[in-house]
């Protein structure tokens, strides 16, 4: 795997910042457990509001959690004073999401000066047992504030 080297010596902290301003991550109920250079974990404690018709954790919600993953690592790697934002993203989703929680694991695959291409897995927590229900892959445009 690769090294990736932050440009942000507070990254952690801005990250942390982010989040908290992140109104439909913390609508949802997303939380960090790890934020390191290049990766971001976390989990969501899964309520009826999460899930479609018939019980499972609903495809919408899966890839928003795919893209907080995903974009908060990518987010990472970034310099003070800049963005990113979504401009591509695929799902695949591989097993119904059944389980108490969602977690959620992303990390950077290359970063450059204008884009940054991440990837995430969610998996769905059911009495310990972790299911892959998830993989995407996503582009991020880089923008100066």
């Amino acid at each position: 795997m690769q090294a990736f080297i932050p440009q942000n010596p507070n990254f952690e902290q801005m990250i942390k910042d982010k989040m908290a301003q992140n109104h439909f991550m913390n609508h949802l109920g997303f939380k960090p457990t790890l934020i390191e250079a290049a990766k971001v974990e976390g989990i969501l404690e899964v309520k009826p509001e999460h899930k479609q018709q018939i019980g499972f954790l609903h495809g919408g919600v899966t890839a928003t959690l795919a893209d907080l993953a995903a974009g908060f690592a990518a987010f990472t790697l970034v310099k003070e004073g800049q963005t990113l934002v979504t401009i591509e993203m695929k799902v695949s989703y591989l097993n119904p999401g059944v389980g108490s929680h969602a977690k959620a694991i992303g990390s950077v695959i290359k970063i450059g000066q204008k884009m940054a291409f991440a990837e995430a897995e969610i998996y769905s927590v059911n009495n310990d047992i972790e299911t892959l229900i998830a993989k995407s892959s996503a582009t991020y445009a880089i923008l100066d504030l």
